[in-house]
């Protein structure tokens, strides 16, 4: 099984900003991270349009080409409401973690990589692949498509799995 993964990324779905309001006068959203087959969620914040959720969760990487998707919902009793979704590729940070050999020496919190937003992807800022504590970390705002407003702030941390394709 290990030697189809490249490796393990962490995301940190760290919270929410200006989400729509589904319910009366607030909404109470989660988030649902899928990748392939994957698919993992946040817990649920009660009465927020800008929830802080700090929740960890973390998906195996075997092909970096598959998008990662997320999908906001706001919870009620017998269907959860859409609030938006976007996608993530994480090919840029899964390539800075294989150069990482090469980076050994640079400073702590050194910038390797620097998107930008554009009509191709859902950033709704330039984000930064950056080295931390000896980590490849990508902090991350999401625009939400599908929605009148809203967005969605990630950390992405790469996470080396000995005996694996991408270490």
């Amino acid at each position: 099984m290990l030697g189809h993964l490249v490796g393990l990324v962490k995301v940190r779905v760290t919270r929410g900003v200006n989400l729509a309001i589904r319910d009366l006068r607030s909404s109470d959203p989660y988030v649902v991270v899928r990748m392939g087959k994957q698919k993992l969620k946040t817990r649920v914040v009660r009465k927020s349009i800008n929830p802080e959720w700090n929740d960890e969760l973390t998906l195996s990487i075997e092909d970096p080409t598959i998008p990662v998707k997320l999908d906001v919902f706001d919870k009620d009793t017998f269907f959860d409401d859409p609030m938006g979704n976007a996608e993530l590729d994480i090919g840029p940070l899964v390539e800075a973690a294989t150069m990482r050999i090469q980076l050994q020496g640079v400073a702590d919190n050194s910038v390797v990589k620097k998107l930008v937003p554009n009509r191709q992807n859902c950033l709704a800022e330039e984000s930064a692949i950056y080295l931390s504590e000896g980590t490849v970390k990508q902090d991350v705002v999401l625009r939400l498509r599908n929605v009148e407003c809203g967005e969605v702030e990630l950390q992405l941390q790469w996470i080396d799995i000995p005996g694996s394709k991408g270490s």
